[in-house]
């Protein structure tokens, strides 16, 4: 584990991930605290990323939990092996098993229980990274489910008792703020809300994951992104479309930006249409013009 903020944003570095230094003491505290990290922050901004590069990085498990509606516990946490149990019983029928006491105990014995990702999260020799991703695209409900496992590190099936973890997880909830998630459940969190990247952590950002792109377009790239930003769209681009974008403009040898090119790659940043139409009826120009006025471009 490090051992301070450094040697978190360190460890992060190795696996090609750029930390500034408040989240990386925010990972850290969660790290030294045992503690649960609750993220929030637009999408693309990195939030999933984090937990895949900081399970990379420590050399551990990753389980993960992709919210969406209607998510319950058994999709998620356990649920009774039903078939198991029909053989089970067809077997105590088959040689006159009289005891039911007997037989109800084989049935919900912990061999017929089949562990989704949170209780696997709690049984794991070593400490996982557990990943529960877009928390607020599930029912409000799982907010309270999630609050046990949370705070003690354990969870309690009706039928066997309450299991605990050895290794206790390392816990990263994400956000994008399309509902407001219960105080309760982040009273038991440490919260970070992670924001679009200055311009100088995105374009380094850039550099690691688009190294076949030529650093004057890199440059251009960045700046008309973060400009862009600043306009009213209905969805800005995040730090992921950013990446996007210059992979598909060196895919297309693009060595610099000119408004064709920008034109017919709208669709790799915006996913919007009236976005895109917003940007082809003149804001690209604008835009263009404003990074050759400050020799952005040439």
């Amino acid at each position: 584990m490090p051992d301070s903020v450094d040697a978190v944003i360190e460890l992060l570095a190795t696996e090609n991930y750029v930390c500034d230094r408040r989240l990386a003491t925010a990972l850290f505290l969660s790290l030294k605290l045992e503690r649960p990290l609750f993220v929030e922050g637009e999408p693309g901004v990195g939030k999933t990323e984090l937990g895949k590069v900081l399970a990379q990085a420590l050399g551990t498990a990753l389980l993960r939990v992709q919210c969406y509606e209607g998510l319950d516990v058994a999709q998620t946490a356990y649920e009774w092996n039903i078939a198991r149990q029909m053989i089970e019983i067809r077997l105590a029928e088959a040689v006159h098993e009289t005891d039911r006491g007997k037989l109800v105990r084989s049935l919900y014995s912990r061999d017929m229980l089949i562990e989704r990702p949170l209780l696997a999260a709690l049984t794991q020799p070593r400490s996982p990274v557990l990943l529960i991703d877009e928390l607020d695209r599930a029912d409000e409900p799982f907010d309270a489910f999630l609050l046990e496992v949370l705070a003690e590190n354990q969870i309690t099936v009706p039928e066997l008792g309450t299991i605990r973890a050895t290794a206790p997880p390392i816990t990263l909830i994400t956000s994008n703020r399309t509902r407001e998630i219960h105080d309760a459940l982040k009273r038991r969190c440490l919260y970070h809300w992670v924001d679009f990247p200055t311009l100088e952590r995105e374009l380094e950002i850039v550099r690691l994951k688009a190294p076949g792109a030529a650093e004057r377009l890199r440059v251009q790239v960045v700046e008309f992104v973060q400009r862009m930003r600043s306009l009213d769209l209905f969805k800005a681009p995040g730090v992921a479309e950013t990446i996007d974008w210059t992979q598909a403009l060196v895919a297309l040898n693009a060595v610099r930006l000119d408004p064709q090119t920008v034109h017919d790659t709208l669709g790799v940043l915006l996913k919007h249409q009236d976005d895109i139409v917003r940007m082809q009826h003149g804001d690209t120009v604008k835009l263009l013009e404003e990074l050759r006025a400050r020799a952005v471009l040439d």
